[in-house]
């Protein structure tokens, strides 16, 4: 099986299982048998981070230096918060654009299993307030499983969560289109990694991490360098893909491979170690230029103990937050295989190279 296809089958299993924000378990379990093919220990923390160890292939002299690799397995989703009749009213976790949920098919996940439902929006003059043609809000879109009010009561409860239930689709080429690719997509890449690194001399301690509700609390990126100690620091998430309608500025190409971020969150040192990397490794690359926090688990990384030597990288992503996001295959291999370089080329002297220059 090449890159390509392994990406797309790990990805299939990823994007097919619910794991919203403070519920990723079921991401955990079935990444965690993933990696435990590729790591030489797998564990999880109290809260819920996923931690892969692939211990260093080359003894060191003195203590073995640790690089840490964070993916977030949450994604956004949904929460039920009251039932009207036979339909459901919800919340959103993580940001949701209530323009695209009319019309999605859901699945409600209760204590006696997942049940389907969809997205309805009343008609424009049954609701309270004139939206006119505008897009009608969240909190009065509404979820109909095609259950009576009494049935509906004996399923359903306030709590229970809710996730999109259309399945993965491999597109044309290397495409790929399924929700859930934030960040399910840099899971794939640190999987590729953990396999390149299967035949890779290296000299430091690998920890790829999943970490919970980056949506919500950053709670996972939070504890995890507690945990761990690492002295780099890698955020793998996705970015913005130009798309109908995106400005070039502030989009990457869909197969223009990792976006390098830099800024406040980002050691310039780190920036310029992946750089070269990408050109000896003939790997494409763009900047990513970010003058405010990234948004993704980086920021957590970057300051926790007494800091972090810090760097994001991303995969092109387009229609974040949607049922259907898409990516393309290359860009999460060239991923991949950029962390295993790295890995690859980190030495006893890497540390005293990393000095912050502008």
């Amino acid at each position: 099986m090449n890159d390509i296809e392994k990406i797309k089958e790990v990805l299939t299993c990823l994007c097919s299982l619910p794991g919203p924000s403070g519920y990723e378990e079921p991401i955990a379990e079935a990444a965690g048998k993933i990696w435990s093919d590729l790591a030489d220990e797998v564990t999880v923390s109290p809260l819920g981070n996923l931690y892969a160890l692939k211990k260093a292939s080359v003894p060191s002299e003195g203590e073995t230096r640790k690089i840490l690799f964070a993916v977030h397995m949450d994604a956004v989703g949904m929460i039920v918060t009251e039932l009207v009749d036979e339909f459901i009213r919800f919340a959103s976790i993580g940001g949701l654009d209530p323009r695209i949920l009319p019309g999605q098919f859901v699945n409600i996940h209760t204590k006696q299993g997942p049940i389907k439902g969809l997205i309805v929006m009343p008609t424009g003059t049954l609701t309270k307030e004139n939206y006119g043609s505008n897009p009608i809000p969240l909190k009065d879109l509404l979820i109909d499983t095609g259950y009576e009010s009494a049935e509906l009561q004996k399923i359903v409860r306030p709590g229970d969560i809710i996730t999109y239930a259309n399945e993965p689709v491999c597109m044309q080429d290397d495409t790929f289109s399924a929700h859930t690719l934030d960040n399910r997509a840099s899971m794939a890449a640190v999987t590729i990694c953990l396999q390149e690194l299967q035949s890779i001399r290296h000299k430091w301690d690998v920890y790829a991490v999943g970490t919970v509700q980056e949506e919500e609390t950053m709670a996972g990126s939070i504890t995890a360098p507690y945990q761990i100690k690492p002295d780099i620091s890698v955020a793998i998430d996705v970015t913005f893909a130009k798309g109908p309608g995106s400005k070039e500025w502030n989009t990457q190409p869909l197969g223009s491979g990792p976006a390098l971020g830099f800024g406040m969150n980002i050691h310039p040192a780190l920036y310029e170690i992946c750089k070269e990397i990408c050109e000896e490794e003939r790997i494409p690359y763009t900047t990513e230029y970010s003058p405010r926090m990234t948004g993704t688990d980086a920021y957590e990384l970057q300051v926790a103990r007494a800091g972090c030597p810090t760097i994001v990288i991303s995969i092109p992503l387009r229609y974040m937050h949607t049922a259907n996001e898409i990516i393309s295959a290359k860009d999460v291999r060239d991923v991949g295989k950029l962390l295993a370089a790295l890995v690859r080329k980190l030495d006893e002297n890497t540390m005293d190279r990393l000095i912050w220059e502008d």
